[in-house]
């Protein structure tokens, strides 16, 4: 797929279905042993002619030239293919940045452990939808001056978020739902250390424009590296539905809109514990790093054991999850169906 899409990435446009995405991008510094980092930076604008979407466009591909000539990485600047008031988080954006991430892995050396989301305005409003819904692809996340409308911050855990908002900035209560996501993520913070990781700052004096104050989040992203396989996970299915979630995954017509799942790997015990599941089809993908594969598996529900035995390692399991989303790092070699948490299918079906 990635040698039919590769003329688009030189030509900075990217065609999916009936839409394009034309982009910028810079390199800036060296690139590291272990690859480059990734910024995708979402423009804002929104419900507005083209010309003004146009006009975002090339403001964001220059907002922190000043704080990236100070680090190093692929500053990647996409224009929305859409001029709608939620121009950055309808179903095609997830589709495009699976495919920009990819290219970039392949054509400019980045680490896909370091690929990091930010976005102002409408871009911020982007940034809390698909942060949640692709946290399984990004190191950390920054939103700027944007609405949460209706999403949740369930789906952050394991993925470091900055939240930069102007004290003054009222328009559709902006300040307003900053705090109350600063206190929900206190919250959860405090309900699972260390899961939550977040960097809120209202800025004083300031309103919609923060003149820049908010460029700090990049260096703060820069801290994280993504977690490809981490211990616990929380899923929560956005309206915009996804088949896999780090280790997790599901049939699509077994999906549904706010359904939450919870599982926990455990190394030392060579288990799994699934503590809440909606799906009646719940695939769980392993690989080595996470569990002994050389000997049995334990899967339980709420504490009750559904399945202990060996599993099997397949190419055909390592094929079709590497597959789902062109990441390296979220390939698995085993897997298994959880059938209605009663029972365990040693394979996918």
């Amino acid at each position: 797929m990635l040698a039919v899409f590769g003329p688009q990435w030189d030509a900075r446009l990217l065609s999916l279905d009936e839409f394009e995405m034309p982009f910028y991008y810079q390199l800036f510094g060296e690139a590291p042993e272990d690859g480059r980092s990734l910024f995708i930076s979402m423009h804002g604008g929104g419900g507005a002619p083209a010309e003004i979407n146009d006009q975002q466009y090339k403001n964001q591909q220059h907002l922190y030239d000043s704080v990236m000539n100070l680090s190093e990485g692929v500053y990647l600047a996409p224009r929305a293919p859409t001029d709608a008031w939620d121009l950055w988080h309808q179903d095609h954006i997830d589709d495009f940045f699976n495919l920009i991430i990819q290219l970039a892995v392949t054509k400019e050396n980045v680490n896909p452990d370091k690929v990091y989301l930010l976005g102002y305005s409408a871009g911020g409003d982007g940034v809390y939808q698909l942060a949640p819904r692709m946290a399984d692809r990004f190191a950390a996340a920054s939103m700027m001056a944007g609405h949460p409308n209706e999403t949740s911050p369930l789906g952050l855990k394991n993925l470091p978020f900055a939240l930069h908002m102007g004290a003054l900035d009222s328009a559709y209560e902006r300040n307003l739902k900053a705090e109350q996501w600063e206190a929900m993520l206190d919250s959860l913070e405090d309900a699972a250390p260390s899961a939550y990781i977040h960097q809120v700052v209202l800025h004083e004096g300031r309103g919609h424009w923060m003149k820049l104050q908010d460029a700090i989040a990049l260096p703060w992203m820069k801290n994280y590296q993504r977690n490809a396989l981490p211990e616990s996970v929380l899923w929560k299915q956005d309206n915009r539905h996804h088949r896999t979630f780090y280790w997790l995954g599901t049939p699509s017509n077994s999906i549904v809109t706010g359904g939450e799942v919870r599982a926990n790997y455990n190394p030392k015990l060579n288990e799994i514990d699934i503590t809440q599941n909606y799906s009646d089809t719940l695939h769980l993908f392993l690989n080595d790093n996470m569990l002994n594969l050389d000997k049995p598996v334990a899967i339980k529900y709420k504490g009750q054991s559904i399945f202990n035995e060996k599993v099997e390692r397949t190419i055909l399991n390592l094929y079709n999850t590497i597959m789902e989303k062109g990441d390296a790092e979220l390939a698995f070699p085993a897997s298994v169906s959880v059938k209605n948490n009663t029972e365990v299918i040693n394979t996918i079906e």
